[in-house]
């Protein structure tokens, strides 16, 4: 298993590199959030072929992780192209100056984003690598419906907060409709029930460490990149947000308070 893990990364790593090759010369490191989606494709992809027999439960995961990974990089794809850097990697240009930041970009950018993809796919990695017969328990079938429901939210919470944005008069104003209405952060919620479904398919081929990878995941959404940056951003741009933070559950989904 641990060559495999290294030739996933290896693997990786050179997508990346060539990624901020082609970031360098467009001048945009956005591009980096529409692979994020694909690492997890290519890397899932490269662990079914380079493993064994092409079993039932690798198939189904091979299934599930393509289509939560196109969705989401379809989606932010359609977002961001044509609208310029996100302010994000803009700020870090004015920090570190346009002289420095085309190789500061590839440690604190790419090369960060690789390393994140490699441990986070850990059970992926262990579903493929340890996967030793055809047949399904209990357990992929509780992941299958982890991953329905993990979907189901982060797809239709994505598709509500967009629809919620081309309506011009809804500038300024806070989306509590639909799944909005139940959690603050419904795509979040979904996408990390998704990577905990990966992680029952991994304890499913009795591998009893790799939800590690879920961990780093859920830390990466609920602490750092996702529910707390938005919700500092949110709180200073938005006043009703305030109002929406005391009705409405942060994570996990329940009815709002009266």
């Amino acid at each position: 298993m641990l060559n495999l893990f290294f030739e996933g990364a290896l693997l990786i790593i050179s997508l990346l590199t060539i990624l901020w090759l082609i970031s360098v010369f467009i001048k945009n490191v956005s591009i980096v959030d529409i692979f994020w989606g694909l690492g997890f494709l290519f890397i899932n992809l490269y662990y079914f072929l380079a493993s064994d027999e092409f079993y039932t439960r690798k198939i189904i995961l091979l299934v599930l992780v393509t289509l939560w990974a196109l969705r989401l990089s379809i989606y932010l794809a359609w977002r961001n192209i044509g609208k310029g850097e996100d302010y994000r990697y803009q700020e870090f240009r004015k920090k570190y100056g346009e002289e420095r930041y085309w190789w500061v970009s590839f440690f604190q950018v790419f090369l960060l984003q690789g390393i994140l993809i490699v441990l986070v796919s850990l059970p992926l990695l262990a579903t493929n690598f340890e996967t030793q017969n055809d047949y399904l328990n209990l357990f992929d079938y509780l992941a299958i419906l982890f991953w329905v429901i993990g979907f189901i939210f982060e797809s239709a919470g994505d598709y509500q907060l967009s629809k919620f944005k081309m309506n011009p008069n809804n500038k300024g104003k806070v989306l509590n409709t639909g799944l909005w209405k139940y959690t603050r952060h419904p795509n979040y919620f979904g996408d990390t029930i998704v990577w905990w479904a990966y992680a029952i398919f991994s304890i499913a081929s009795q591998n009893y460490w790799s939800f590690i990878g879920s961990i780093i995941m859920t830390l990466l959404i609920v602490k750092v990149s996702g529910v707390a940056l938005l919700e500092k951003s949110l709180k200073d741009k938005k006043l009703e947000y305030l109002e929406y933070i005391r009705k409405t559950n942060s994570f996990f989904p329940w009815f709002p308070k009266k």
